[in-house]
C-alpha cells in the first residue's frame, strides 16, 4: 500500500524529454543539451527517476538516478542521487504537488534544485553555493516535457 505523501509523486511517473540550457559551464552559453527521463515506481515505496543528457561529441551520455523516498517519523522526503562519475549524494526533498525542491548542505558545497511541476512539464533550475549558502550561482535550467 502506498503512503499518501508518496502517492503525490505519481505526477512525476512516465517518460519525459529533457532539455538543459543556460549552463555556466557550456560553450556557447546558449547551447541546449537534449536528454530524456524515465520515472517509475519501485514497489509502492519508492519512485526512481532516471535521466540521461547527451554528452559532447565523442563523449558518453551522462546518466543520473534519483531514488525518491519518505521518512514518516520526520514527515520528510529524501532523495538519493547517483551519476556515471560514481558521485553519491543525499538530498532533503519537499514536494507539494506543484513545487519540487531538492537541497543538500554538505561541507564540499551546497546545492539545490527548485522546480514547478505540471501534468506535462517540469521547469526547474539547479543552483550551487561554495560559501555555505551566502551566495548562489545558477548551474543550469532543466526542463522536462512529457513524451
Amino acid at each position: 500500500m502506498r503512503n499518501e505523501a508518496m502517492e503525490r509523486l505519481d505526477v512525476l511517473v512516465g517518460s519525459w524529454r529533457a532539455t538543459m540550457r543556460n549552463a555556466w559551464f557550456l560553450e556557447p552559453a546558449d547551447r541546449e543539451v537534449p536528454g530524456s527521463a524515465a520515472v517509475e515506481w519501485l514497489g509502492d515505496a519508492f519512485v526512481v527517476f532516471r535521466w540521461t543528457m547527451a554528452g559532447d561529441v565523442g563523449e558518453a551520455t551522462n546518466e543520473m538516478v534519483l531514488v525518491l523516498g519518505r521518512h514518516d517519523p520526520s514527515d520528510a522526503y529524501t532523495a538519493l542521487y547517483h551519476d556515471e562519475r560514481g558521485v553519491c549524494r543525499v538530498f532533503a526533498m519537499t514536494f507539494d504537488g506543484s513545487r519540487w525542491s531538492l537541497s543538500r548542505e554538505d561541507p564540499d558545497m551546497f546545492q539545490r534544485f527548485v522546480a514547478d511541476v505540471g501534468p506535462d512539464r517540469i521547469t526547474g533550475r539547479w543552483e550551487a553555493s561554495d560559501d555555505h549558502g551566502s551566495t548562489w550561482r545558477k548551474d543550469f535550467d532543466l526542463v522536462f516535457e512529457r513524451a
